[in-house]
């Protein structure tokens, strides 16, 4: 039943409204930053927290058949359970999944056909795992990142620097830290004298406004 209710076009629609936010600058920063920083809680909450524990659990699999509905299914999640399960150790569950998700599109190419905005949703997913193989990852990642922000329309080309800036920041971080340390309370995990001073001083890449 879930999945009549919650097809992969409810959650394209929700995530990517038509808002013309890639006419205007400022309409743009505020698409991001609702995304970003915790703008979508109260409707993930409200009317996608069925479709989220569904998705988490394996139930939407199928999904990943086609191009839009794999972008579907990573936003599902990569992205709601940061709003769903905010601040415990579930909002991180889902990383791995929604990485191999997202490679597998870069490799099948469900990746290719998507807009630049929806393209990038993907280079959140895979920056967001933790691994291994995190910083060989990142930097795989650069010259998709730049083919990325090439693209996008010249109403937002401020958007191309910043979008190239913000990978650069948290392969920075991961280059580091091998990890990302604002999630250490959060999971329980003791943190190094240096991530602790990283921690206190709150400027992580994903809290900050964008264009900064």
């Amino acid at each position: 039943m879930m999945a009549k209710i919650h097809d992969p076009q409810t959650v394209l629609d929700l995530w990517f409204p038509d808002s013309a936010h890639e006419t205007d600058p400022v309409l743009h920063r505020a698409f991001w930053t609702e995304r970003m920083q915790g703008g979508m809680d109260a409707r993930i909450i409200h009317d996608f927290a069925g479709l989220t524990l569904a998705a988490a659990t394996g139930l939407l699999d199928h999904w990943a058949e086609t191009p839009r509905g794999r972008l579907a299914l990573l936003i599902a999640l990569d992205q709601f359970p940061r709003s769903l399960w905010r601040d415990t150790p579930a909002a991180f569950a889902q990383d791995i999944k929604a990485t191999r998700l997202a490679l597998d599109g870069l490799a099948n190419g469900h990746f290719a056909p998507l807009a630049p905005r929806e393209q990038m949703f993907y280079v959140i997913a895979i920056s967001h795992c933790e691994g291994p193989d995190h910083l060989e990852r990142m930097r795989m990642l650069v010259p998709i990142v730049e083919d990325i922000a090439a693209r996008l329309p010249d109403t937002i080309a401020g958007s191309r620097e910043v979008l190239l800036g913000q990978h650069a920041r948290v392969t920075s971080v991961v280059e580091r830290f091998g990890r990302h340390p604002h999630r250490n309370p959060v999971l329980g995990r003791p943190s190094s004298a240096e991530e602790e001073a990283y921690i206190a001083t709150g400027d992580f890449p994903h809290v900050r406004q964008p264009g900064q």
